[in-house]
């Protein structure tokens, strides 16, 4: 009788489930009729109303196609931003795993603009290594930076990216000893709760230190230089994605502490302008740029993206002619590849020089001043490996900061989701289900490994080519790869001579001058 009724139930059950099925099938019947008479109406893609139904397939494969390509069929060195072979290594060393690879380099040594550093007959023993030297950043101001760190975290707003993100990197900074930049949001609580070195960045929107008109406040700088974490201030004329393009915070972002940080209106729309309005000409520049010091008394440098550089020409003969103690305390060069939340494809793809043609030009023309030891050299935009980092010493670069590659470390997969919101690891997207999956704790760890495995292989390179330092890397220890196959030193590519001449005579530069 227990088997009768076992069967009975398993009757019902397959009866319901065939039931379920056949709804099943009207309802998608039902749905395909329905997208097939949308399809033929409408009248905005044409691939939908010649192939209804199946003409919907291709937006899907359109979205998929990144996925597919990025896991399953580009090569380790194929993919744009980042290939696969970068972003590895940085993943590995933000968990502190063996990088070590077998075999043989898969990278390709003859296309033209390949580096190759020289290795010495006698390389410097571990034994003869020595710390990475300090660097003192301002030594005439009130307040001075003087640091030991190498590679440091550059410029990502909190807004831009997640409240657990910016508590990661700032913890992780403070515990590897490099400098975090605020990005051009202001400094929150995030920020200041980690005890981290920070460097305080300037947009053209006065972000933090904006009075209620927008422009720069003398009081809230004070108030900020009285905070010992803030260890330099940083003017953002241009970034590298998008240079001569303000951002757009949106106001359903603009939260109640949001709008403290950033000292603007809550709910509402906050457009930054494409340049610092009271900023137009190189005598501008160094008049705000002493102004901050002075109200300060702490280093005060700018990031630019170099396009046109007749302006450096002239803001260098200007810095001689005002007397040293007038220069910027450092300069950070961004490159036209650098990274940002949104920029215009049209700026993003085609404005300004990228690092390796602008780092050895803004070196060459501080040398040529006389003005390299007086001025400190940041590089940044896209230089997440130990062989970019140490390819920028031996330019010029008295340090090397990097956003992306810390993204890579809070475990950023590349989505390309950054300006939708939708971050599938929580560091670009204010969903505080998206959030979760990152642990600030956890984190904050792997960005201090990927600091300290960077600056231990960029000191194995260093090593190899018989300097005791990083620091001590110049361009003679590297080759670039020609057009014909052969290599030729940086010593002889980056010559002044090689390098753009300055023009013999040239127009004032104001804010709309290009010259180059």
């Amino acid at each position: 009788m227990g088997t009768t009724m076992e069967s009975g139930y398993i009757g019902q059950a397959l009866d319901v489930f065939a039931g379920l099925v056949v709804i099943g099938l009207i309802a998608l019947c039902i749905a395909v009729v329905v997208m097939y008479v949308a399809d033929v109406s409408q009248t905005r893609h044409a691939i939908r109303r010649n192939y209804p139904v199946i003409g919907r397939f291709r937006y899907v494969f359109e979205t998929l196609g990144g996925f597919f390509r990025q896991y399953f069929f580009a090569m380790d060195r194929e993919e744009m931003p980042f290939n696969r072979a970068e972003r590895s290594w940085v993943y590995r060393a933000a968990k502190d795993l063996d990088n070590t690879t077998a075999f043989g380099s898969t990278r390709n040594l003859s296309p033209p603009g390949t580096i190759l550093f020289v290795n010495c007959p006698f390389p410097t023993l571990g034994t003869d290594a020595a710390e990475v030297a300090a660097v003192t950043v301002g030594p005439d101001c009130a307040i001075p930076y003087t640091t030991h760190s190498l590679f440091n975290i550059s410029g990502m707003s909190y807004g831009a990216i997640s409240r657990p993100a910016v508590e990661a990197l700032a913890t992780g900074a403070a515990q590897s000893g490099c400098w975090l930049n605020t990005g051009e949001g202001g400094v929150s609580p995030y920020h200041l709760d980690s005890g981290a070195d920070l460097v305080f960045q300037i947009g053209t929107a006065k972000y933090g230190v904006r009075d209620d008109e927008g422009r720069l406040s003398d009081d809230k700088l004070r108030q900020l230089a009285a905070l010992p974490q803030i260890r330099m201030f940083e003017l953002k004329l241009s970034q590298g994605a998008k240079p001569g393009k303000g951002g757009i915070l949106p106001g359903l972002k603009v939260t109640a502490e949001i709008a403290a940080i950033r000292c603007i209106p809550v709910g509402q729309d906050s457009i930054s302008p494409n340049r610092h309005p009271d900023i137009s000409s190189v005598g501008d520049l160094l008049d705000m740029i002493e102004r901050i010091r002075q109200v300060t008394g702490k280093p005060v440098g700018f990031k630019a993206v170099i396009g046109a550089h007749g302006w450096l020409e002239e803001l260098f003969s200007e810095i001689q002619r005002r007397g040293p103690q007038a220069a910027p305390d450092f300069i950070t060069i961004d490159s036209a590849d650098g990274g940002t939340g949104a920029s215009p494809m049209s700026l993003m793809d085609y404005m300004g020089l990228p690092i390796k043609e602008s780092l050895p030009l803004v070196a060459n023309l501080l040398e040529a001043h006389g003005l390299k030891a007086r001025i400190k050299l940041i590089a940044s935009g896209k230089l997440i490996t130990p062989a970019e980092v140490a390819w920028a010493l031996c330019v010029g670069a008295d340090f090397v900061t990097s956003a992306r590659g810390f993204m890579f470390a809070l475990g950023c997969i590349q989505a390309l989701h950054c300006n939708k919101n939708t971050c599938p690891t929580g560091i670009t997207t204010h969903n505080p289900r998206l959030q979760k999956g990152l642990d600030p704790a956890l984190k904050s760890v792997r960005v201090a490994n990927y600091v300290r495995n960077m600056v231990h292989e960029v000191g194995v390179i260093a090593h190899s080519c018989g300097v005791r330092e990083p620091r001590q890397l110049r361009n003679a220890h590297a080759r670039m790869v020609l057009n014909d196959g052969r290599s030729v030193s940086l010593q002889d590519m980056y010559a002044a001579d090689k390098i753009v001449a300055p023009s013999v005579s040239r127009p004032t530069l104001r804010v709309h001058d290009s010259s180059g």
